[in-house]
């Protein structure tokens, strides 16, 4: 195999050589050996020398194929290095505050042991999408941390020395009103659109723009294939959405080749039914058609390079949201806008309600999204933490995260996150809680407990349903957890306490003394 290799222009030859060198020596036969003796060893010669050409013509096989398997991985590799990714890190989060308040939406942990911005992340190199921007401006000191511990290519040569991970802060840089921050989505790619032309992007033809806090699974190369095929400046990923949920979207229009013709942004009444199409063109069976007659922009895009940078510095100098503004403009000034079905399951984890939802959907059996796929995993930090602890629970539909200790509870319907310590007799149902970023050894938990303080995590008789309790929360014992009185708002938040849509966040890193009901 190592000729083989190493003497690639003469596949045969080298195979030769390495099969007869690989046959045992055999002296010739003796010359006093007659008759039948003799025969039977010329017929095992023949034997040998037949099952010598059949390996032969085997292993030539084989390595035909491998070569095939290898042109085909090079070209497969090679139209991945023309691709990058860019990873928008959001605004300020204001509809998931509290969980936004001291990190970036992107970093919002999700499934208990993963953060948002791990799932484009790792459709990207599920992908084989190697080169990466991830775009921040607000809260994104545990972003950077958790990028920089996590997707580390050091100097890229799983990816031939061309993959990379960088992180785009947000900067005062000169514009049209002088020194500003990132204004929206197409701004923050504006200011930093000379690195698409920079000599390690010489090769990038496309640029794949993310978002960095929706839940879903996606072959991104697909995607960048179909928008080649049709040879569009822009394609946009779309949902088949059904009428009950489409007046919460921007929809869209399309001709029977996928071309976009018109958007309109969460329409309702006559201007919703105008929006109408048939979806089957896109892929949809004519049952699915007619369940789902509308398509909604997933907020992901594939531009052309060129079109890009001629759409932010030349064309509309002045606009800087994508939805909004540029592919709108785009495609009324006749430029090729294509619509790009994903006909599975996404989430836009915008909200404390859908974020909350869409965690304890990953609980139930079985699940719409599972971070698990033996083709398609989710990466997240390497953190070597113990397997998790359960002495004596009852535990239904739940998700229980490494490093956790739960003793004789009940744990229903919820996500127990990271290094999570849930005391004896508690009752947790329908509820997330996230964990903690460190254990407390016994001798300082007596410690705290003695000055009149409370260990992180929750505390013995504990009753919590209906809330996420954020991250190092230390929940006294025999507290209550529950809003049973249906508040839908409330922001306390000098006591550590926020509800939103009626679910009760406590917040990371307060404390909530024994026999609390809140």
């Amino acid at each position: 195999i190592s000729l083989i290799s190493s003497h690639k222009s003469k596949p045969y030859r080298a195979l030769h050589m390495s099969t007869y060198c690989s046959l045992p020596a055999k002296r010739p036969p003796s010359r006093k050996l007659a008759g039948k003796h003799r025969l039977a060893g010329t017929k095992l010669n023949v034997t040998r020398a037949h099952a010598a050409r059949s390996a032969i013509t085997n292993t030539a096989k084989a390595v035909a194929s491998q070569v095939a398997d290898e042109t085909s991985t090079s070209s497969a590799i090679f139209n991945s290095k023309s691709v990058a990714a860019v990873i928008l890190g959001g605004g300020a989060g204001t509809r998931l505050y509290p969980l936004t308040k001291s990190r970036a939406k992107p970093a919002v942990p999700i499934g208990g042991a993963y953060r948002l911005i791990d799932v484009p992340m790792s459709n990207c190199l599920n992908s084989g999408i190697s080169k990466m921007y991830i775009l921040t401006q607000f809260n994104s000191v545990s972003l950077n941390r958790h990028l920089a511990r996590t997707y580390n290519f050091g100097n890229g040569i799983m990816y031939g020395g061309s993959g990379f991970v960088e992180v785009l802060a947000a900067t005062q840089t000169p514009g049209l009103g002088g020194k500003e921050w990132f204004q929206g989505t197409a701004d923050a790619v504006r200011q930093y659109s000379w690195l698409f032309e920079d000599i390690k992007n010489k090769d990038v033809q496309d640029i794949v723009i993310l978002s960095g806090d929706h839940l879903y699974r996606m072959d991104y190369m697909a995607f960048v294939a179909k928008h080649r095929e049709v040879n569009a400046d822009i394609t946009i990923g779309c949902l088949p959405i059904d009428e009950e949920r489409a007046s919460d979207f921007g929809l869209m229009k399309i001709e029977n080749t996928g071309r976009i013709t018109e958007f309109a942004e969460k329409p309702k009444g006559p201007a919703l039914t105008a929006m109408v199409v048939d979806t089957s063109i896109l892929g949809l069976s004519e049952d699915e058609a007619k369940a789902s007659p509308y398509i909604a922009s997933m907020g992901i895009y594939v531009f052309k390079k060129s079109a890009l940078l001629n759409f932010l510095n030349f064309e509309y100098p002045k606009d800087n949201d994508f939805g909004g503004e540029i592919i709108p403009k785009a495609a009324a000034d006749g430029y090729h806008v294509q619509a790009y079905l994903f006909n599975d399951y996404w989430e836009d984890i915008g909200t404390i309600k859908s974020f909350f939802e869409a965690n304890l959907a990953l609980a139930k059996n079985p699940p719409q999204f599972e971070f698990y796929d033996a083709r398609a995993p989710i990466y997240t930090s390497p953190r070597f933490l113990p397997p998790a602890k359960v002495e004596k629970c009852h535990v239904k539909d739940a998700i229980i995260s490494h490093g956790c200790s739960l003793a004789d509870c009940s744990v229903e319907d919820a996500i127990i996150g990271l290094r999570s310590q849930i005391g004896r007799g508690c009752k947790i149902m329908h509820a997330m809680i996230i964990g903690a970023d460190f254990y407390e050894t016994d001798e300082q938990k007596a410690a705290i407990v003695e000055a009149g303080g409370v260990p992180v995590g929750i505390g013995e008789g504990c009753t919590i349903t209906n809330a996420i309790i954020d991250k190092n929360a230390r929940i006294g014992k025999n507290c209550i957890i529950s809003n049973a009185a249906g508040v839908e708002e409330l922001e306390d938040e000098e006591n550590g306490v926020y509800i939103r849509s009626g679910i009760v966040t406590i917040l990371r890193n307060a404390t909530i003394p024994d026999g609390t009901i809140i």
